[in-house]
C-alpha cells in the first residue's frame, strides 16, 4: 500500500510540475528562428537594436480563455493534492478518495480545454505575428499533462484507504 501511495503522490507531483512549466514558461508558440511566445508576454528579438522587445499579449478573448483555464488547472491540481494529503491522514479506513479524484478530473478537463482552444484558434491568437512557426514545448507539456491528470483522477476515485 505504501508503494502505491508513493507512486500516486509522485504522479501527482509530476503533473504539478508539468502544469507549472506549461503555464509559466515561454514556449507555447515557436517563431522561425529562436524566438518563442508564451501565454503572458510577447517577447521578440529586435535585430536592429539587438534587444528584446516585450509587450503584453494580445487582447484576444481566446487567449484569455486559455490563460484562465491553465491557471484554473494549476489551482485545481494543487487543491487536489492538498485534499489528498488531508484525506490520507483524516479519512476512516476503507474510505474512497472521491473528492481528490473529482478535483483531478476537473484539472484534466481544464488542461484539455485550454490546449484545445489554443490549437484551434492559434491563427487568431497569433494574428499580429509573422506567419510560420510551430507549437512549442509548453503546448506539448500541456497535452502530456492532460492524460496523466485523467489517469490520476481515475486512480484516486478507485483508491481505497487501508491500514
Amino acid at each position: 500500500m505504501s508503494l502505491l501511495l508513493l507512486v500516486v503522490s509522485a504522479l501527482h507531483i509530476l503533473i504539478l510540475i508539468l502544469l507549472f512549466v506549461a503555464t509559466l514558461d515561454k514556449s507555447w508558440w515557436s517563431l522561425p528562428g529562436k524566438e518563442s511566445l508564451n501565454l503572458w508576454y510577447d517577447c521578440t528579438w529586435n535585430n536592429g537594436t539587438k534587444t528584446w522587445a516585450c509587450s503584453n499579449v494580445s487582447e484576444n478573448g481566446w487567449l484569455k480563455a486559455v490563460q484562465v483555464l491553465m491557471v484554473l488547472s494549476l489551482i485545481l491540481c494543487c487543491l487536489s493534492f492538498i485534499l489528498f494529503m488531508f484525506q490520507l491522514y483524516t479519512m476512516r479506513r476503507g474510505g474512497l478518495f472521491y473528492a481528490t479524484g473529482l478535483c483531478q478530473l476537473c484539472t484534466s478537463v481544464a488542461v484539455f480545454t485550454g490546449a484545445l482552444i489554443y490549437a484551434i484558434h492559434a491563427e487568431e491568437i497569433l494574428a499580429k505575428h509573422p506567419r510560420g512557426g510551430s507549437f512549442g514545448y509548453c503546448f506539448a507539456l500541456a497535452w502530456v499533462a492532460f492524460p496523466l491528470a485523467l489517469v490520476s483522477g481515475i486512480i484516486y476515485i478507485h483508491l481505497r484507504k487501508r491500514e
